[in-house]
């Protein structure tokens, strides 16, 4: 447990004066992060699972495990908000690694145990990649979902990228976040511009299952303008952004297995038609790795973890190596 210490200066005055609605702990460079927990209580909890939420989202993430599997199972959710998103403070030290340690620091405040399981969904699984490559001996399992690939990494074979238009993307966006980060900000809040509403329903983005997914959930609500406009929200995108697409201080793909007895696993799940993170490159990545399990969805896009019955098979195949034979590509990795 960190002492009290005095408030650094990179922590914002602001962030001291907010009254947060949920729980939170003090890191040792004095930031906060809030949390919420799920599931059984902890003290009865057979599994302890830390949650990584993705971009624009927060601790208050659905995953739609059944009620029955958690108390069958004895599973206890960590949920948090990365810093700078909903309750918790800002860092303007965030890097990479950073994210990892707040993780340690969460589980080691929460009494979490020596070892704990680690599910992140898409943009928080460069959170995830950083907890397999700075602590590894203190995970239990790992599983990332509709992760996020990083073009900078520089193992990925230029013909694999050379043609994606998401790279692309990417690339535009980290010059506008780099160089004009307030045209940028302007840009995205200007009224006539179409609503992340609009976003939702285009098909560059989702397959026809996620804008099915889209009618019934609340989607992104730090995307919209109107949360856009807050500066603190501006700012916290705008860096998670780049540090997920630019360069890390390691490459996932020197990685060694967290796991060399194979007392634990680490997984992948990817949808065959994600139109934000192609099933290319999973299956390049989870090649160059054996040690990863990988699983695929085949009508899936990129909010699989909303599906019906995803998150229980996600939980079975991390906690008790229940293969689905559904979720089994059935095309061999390849390594171009």
């Amino acid at each position: 447990m960190p002492g009290k210490i005095s408030k650094p200066s990179d922590v914002p005055e602001e962030a001291e004066e907010v009254a947060a609605a949920s729980p939170r702990i003090k890191l040792a460079d004095g930031r906060h992060l809030a949390y919420r927990e799920s599931g059984v209580p902890k003290s009865k909890a057979n599994y302890k699972i830390i949650m990584v939420h993705g971009f624009g989202s927060s601790k208050e993430m659905s995953f739609l495990a059944p009620q029955e599997l958690i108390d069958e199972l004895g599973i206890y959710f960590l949920l948090y908000d990365r810093a700078g998103y909903g309750e918790s403070d800002p860092n303007s030290k965030r890097s990479v690694k950073s994210e990892a340690l707040d993780i340690e620091q969460l589980a080691d405040q929460l009494e979490l145990g020596s070892k704990f399981y680690v599910i992140g969904v898409s943009m928080g699984s460069y959170s995830t990649w950083s907890c397999i490559k700075h602590i590894p001996h203190r995970l239990a399992g790992v599983a990332l979902v509709v992760p996020v690939v990083n073009y900078r990494w520089p193992s990925l074979p230029e013909k694999l990228i050379k043609d994606d238009y998401r790279r692309k993307l990417i690339h535009w966006g980290l010059l506008f976040a780099e160089f004009a980060p307030g045209l940028l900000r302007w840009w995205v809040t200007q009224k006539w511009l179409p609503s992340t509403s609009v976003m939702e329903r285009n098909p560059v983005f989702f397959n026809s299952k996620d804008m099915d997914v889209l009618k019934v959930i609340p989607g992104f609500p730090m995307l919209t303008q109107e949360k856009l406009r807050q500066r603190v929200v501006f700012d916290t995108l705008h860096h998670d952004f780049k540090l997920a697409f630019t360069p890390w201080d390691f490459d996932p793909m020197d990685l060694s297995n967290p796991f060399p007895q194979n007392q634990r696993s680490v997984h992948i799940w990817q949808g065959y038609e994600d139109k934000v993170v192609p099933f290319q490159l999973q299956r390049y990545v989870s090649s160059k790795l054996p040690w990863i399990q990988y699983h695929e969805v085949p009508d899936g896009g990129h909010l699989i973890v909303h599906y019906t019955g995803l998150c229980e098979a996600i939980l079975r195949a991390l906690l008790l190596g229940e293969e689905h034979p559904h979720y089994k590509p059935n095309i061999p990795k390849i390594v171009p």
